[in-house]
């Protein structure tokens, strides 16, 4: 049975916020609709001010300027993260001085890293860093700095300044937003200050992050795309989406 249009936009914005995005191709299957209607169900909700249309879809407002706390990340698309934090470590390529960024992706990844020779892993997480503390191979650095109660992570100019007398292998970033336009963005200046500064003084640097967050934009860009040399995300991500993302030079993997 077909539904009416304000139960339709209903599911449409229950959609986007449990997964972060509302994708056109996805939502005419799941609601058994042509894409136009799709479309215009956005341009609808988009000016009742519920979502934000981006490239492919919507994501809801709420994504663009604030952040849910690690708790509810922690039981988001777990099934995906892992995937992405499991592709991840066969990515470290011996590594020896590790920036992990903060964030629940890369508290799955730090649950699996177990190095075989010795590891120095560099974090502004507390949640990660009391994780990986006494672990065999690894030597924990924690940034200090501002705690962000959301998420535990240290920002502002104290874990800036740390990571300025640091010379790191390798960086693993996340991002809320990754958009070929707009690169890869963050709600917050002070996180994204955090996030350049670890790049800055990182050999390589990879971005990883579930497919919620391609094609979003959030408010303060820190990197541009081709800062990175891999970008690891789930296989949820649109093929329209990873077709953009591989057309600019990116090398994109998916778990």
């Amino acid at each position: 049975m077909s539904l009416f249009s304000i139960e339709r936009r209903k599911v449409i914005v229950d959609h986007a916020r449990e997964t972060g995005r509302a994708d056109v191709t996805e939502l005419s299957k799941l609601l058994k609709v042509s894409a136009e209607t799709v479309r215009r169900d956005l341009t609808t909700l988009e000016k009742s001010g519920l979502l934000r249309r981006v490239h492919g879809g919507a994501v809801p407002v709420e994504r663009l300027g604030f952040e849910s706390d690690l708790a509810t990340r922690s039981t988001r698309m777990i099934e995906e993260k892992s995937r992405v934090a499991e592709a991840t470590v066969k990515h470290l390529e011996n590594a020896e001085a590790i920036y992990i960024d903060e964030g629940a992706i890369f508290q799955l990844l730090a649950d699996r890293l177990f190095p075989e020779s010795p590891t120095t892993v560099v974090t502004n997480s507390l949640a990660i860093a009391v994780s990986l503390a006494g672990r065999p191979n690894v030597e924990v650095i924690s940034l200090g700095g501002r705690v962000r109660a959301k998420t535990l992570g240290a920002v502002d100019f104290w874990a800036v300044e740390m990571l300025e007398t640091m010379v790191l292998d390798l960086a693993i970033i996340g991002a809320n937003g990754i958009s070929v336009q707009r690169g890869a963005t963050v709600p917050d200046a002070a996180i994204a200050e955090v996030k350049a500064a670890a790049m800055k003084q990182s050999r390589r640097s990879i971005l990883i992050a579930d497919h919620s967050k391609v094609g979003a934009d959030s408010f303060v860009r820190f990197a541009s795309l081709a800062d990175f040399e891999l970008f690891i995300t789930d296989d949820g991500v649109s093929s329209e989406h990873a077709d953009e993302l591989r057309a600019s030079g990116l090398e994109l993997l998916l778990a």
